[in-house]
Order: structure tokens, then sequence, then C-alpha cells
């Protein structure tokens, strides 16, 4: 095996890291557009220009935000809030010094032209723990005209600096908590599963899921807790790590299908179908996987979740559903899916990019009995 490894191109995390951010955006150049969140103090970075964003991209949203920063022309952007906006800051870092749309560059349902090498530098300073996006070379975008999100990908969307402080996680609450964690979670477990993982991805993904394992349900509950923050923010950035070298699977796979049709936050439509997916993979392996190094994978998967030595992959599967239903996350019928839709999600899903990272092929009757089962 050749691996090889790429992450931006410098990290500092710790709490109290924020403080360090006008002196790294300084350092990159002088005019300074911020991608920020509704609710993100940005204060610090006097001066700037500031694009204020709510919610996931779709293709609008990146063409307003790429319009302003074709006119303020600036020499570095960053992107300062949840990891939507995070996506949204590295969209335009690629877009802005060129001429093409986003259209141009999606994948699957756009052109899919390979995008520009001469982005702008991103400071990425997440404010959730989650997607790990300040790690990560690609950016979901939404496209409500065909029901779906594709990514723009390439290694110009790798932030120059990813700044990750616990302490700007504090005021999230239960609910944005859950649905973060579940994603970050879902990303070490894909990332860890896949057979593209590699020796430089597996221990970053396997501490992810020990983190997330021990703290997610106690960030939620208690969301003061500056340990179980940290160890949240610590295992999105490492799976952001981790996804961006290796490949996420049939959860993000069904995600991509079924995130354009609903709008629901990213984190939920994983969690909603992270058990039942996970199960169908295991059953799957069961089948057709005569050296069980599939299955292997998700027994080490189970020990890093539940602390127990001698969990196997049923037990993670287990311990996934307990989980979900303890973070209270809604079903897919109640985040708006239609009977109507089944199909057409398993459709788009078998034709997502990430359906290629899973570890064993899912059947079209797999991948609707997954949906059901989410229901």
């Amino acid at each position: 095996m050749v691996a090889t490894f790429v992450t931006a191109g410098r990290v500092v995390l710790g709490a109290g890291a924020a403080a360090q951010v006008p002196e790294l955006v300084a350092g990159l150049g002088r005019r300074v557009l911020v991608v920020a969140g509704r609710s993100a103090d940005v204060a610090a970075l006097a001066g700037a220009t500031v694009h204020r964003h709510r919610g996931e991209p779709d293709v609008d949203a990146v063409r307003a935000a790429v319009a302003v920063a074709r006119e303020v022309r600036p020499d570095v952007v960053v992107g300062w809030g949840g990891g939507s906006v995070l996506d949204l800051a590295k969209c335009v870092a690629v877009l802005t010094r060129g001429a093409t749309d986003v259209l141009d560059h999606l994948e699957v349902v756009g052109r899919g032209l390979p995008l520009p090498d001469d982005a702008l530098p991103v400071v990425a300073v997440p404010t959730t723990a989650g997607t790990g996006a300040e790690v990560t070379a690609n950016a979901p975008v939404r496209v409500p005209e065909r029901g779906v999100k594709a990514s723009l990908r390439g290694r110009a969307m790798l932030p120059a600096v990813a700044v990750v402080d616990p302490l700007l996680t504090l005021g999230c609450p239960p609910a944005l908590t859950a649905a973060s964690g579940a994603d970050a979670l879902t990303q070490a477990l894909e990332a860890f599963t896949t057979p593209h993982a590699t020796p430089l991805t597996d221990p970053l993904a396997r501490d992810a899921l020990v983190r997330a394992g021990r703290s997610l349900l106690r960030a939620v509950e208690h969301g003061d807790d500056v340990d179980a923050r940290t160890d949240l923010s610590v295992a999105a950035l490492l799976s952001g790590m981790a996804l961006a070298n290796a490949r996420l699977g049939a959860v993000h796979g069904l995600a991509a299908a079924l995130g354009g049709r609903l709008g629901a936050p990213h984190g939920q439509v994983c969690a909603a179908v992270l058990a039942a997916t996970t199960a169908a993979n295991v059953a799957a392996l069961r089948r057709t996987d005569p050296d069980g190094q599939g299955l292997a994978r998700y027994d080490a998967a189970a020990v890093a979740l539940t602390g127990r030595a001698g969990a196997r992959a049923d037990d993670a599967v287990a311990w996934l559903r307990d989980v979900v239903a303890a973070l209270r996350v809604p079903g897919l019928g109640a985040l708006g899916l239609s009977d109507d839709d089944v199909q057409a999600v398993v459709t788009d899903a078998l034709a997502a990019s990430s359906m290629r990272g899973n570890p064993v092929t899912l059947t079209p009757a797999d991948l609707t009995e997954v949906v059901t089962a989410s229901w």
C-alpha cells in the first residue's frame, strides 16, 4: 500500500485558540472577507467585510457569496461558524478568482470540471463539533431542483489554517450538539470501516470513535462540560482528517440523496439512518466477506465506541440504536420524507460518490430496507 495524507496547512487546537485568529489572518493578507454564521462574534476581525449565512449552502447561496467576494477581492477568506458556513467559505475561496459557476464543478449533477488550483487561503474557525470541514477538501452543496446534495471537491479547498477552539461550542444548544456530534461519529465510523482506510487514517478514526463514544451524550446533556466539548471538537477534527484521506460510505450516500429533499440538518439525517445502515452493512458482510476483514473492522469499532474489550459488530449496532434514541433524533418520516420518495432516494443514493467507499455493496433492496427501518 502507498498511502498519502493531506490536511489543512496548519492546525491550531485548544481552549482559547480563537484569540490567535486576527494574527493568523493578518499573516495571509490585508483585505479580509469573513463568511460567518448569523450569531458568530467576529468583532475581533476589525475592518473585514462580513457575509452572514445560515443553513446548509445551496447553489444560489454559493453564487451570492461568490458575487460578494468578486466585488471585495479579498486576499483571505475566513469561515467562522458551523460546518455549513465553513463549506461556503471554501466554495468562495476556490471560485472567486475564476469566472466559472458552481454547477460547472459539482460532481454527479453538475459538469464535474476540475477546480482551479489558485484558491484564496481560508482560515476555518468551527463553532460546532461535527463536520470536520476545517480540514476537508470538499464542500457539499444542495441542488434543490434535483433534490440532492453534491460536492465540490479538490485539494485547493483545504484551508490554510484550521483553528479549533472547543470554547466556541459551549453555546451550542442540545439539538445542534446532537446533530453535529452524530455527524462526527458517523464520519469516524465510515472512515474506519471503509476499504480505503490506511495506516495514516486508522488511528485518527479510532480515536474519534473513542472520544465521541464517551462524550457525545454527555455534551448534549451537560453543555457546559468543557471536557466533553473538547472531546467532541477533537473527534470532529480527527474524523475530518480521516475522511479527507480515506472515504465515507452508505450513510453519507443516503444523506446526499435525503438532504437535498428534506432540508433537515445533515447530522440529523445521518443519525436517522446510521444504525440501520450499519446493521445492513454487517449483515451483508456476513454473507459476502469470506475472510472476515470487514466484520473485524466493525468489531474494532464496537470496542472503541462501547469501551468494552469483548464488544463485537452487533454490539456496535445496538449501541448506535441506543444512542440515536437517547439523542431523540427524528426519523425520516418526521423529517418530512414521503413514501413516494423512497425509490428515488435509493436511486440517487446508489449514484452518490460516497457509496464507493462503503465496505460492501448494498443492493437497492438493502437500501430500501434501511430507509424503511429509519422511518
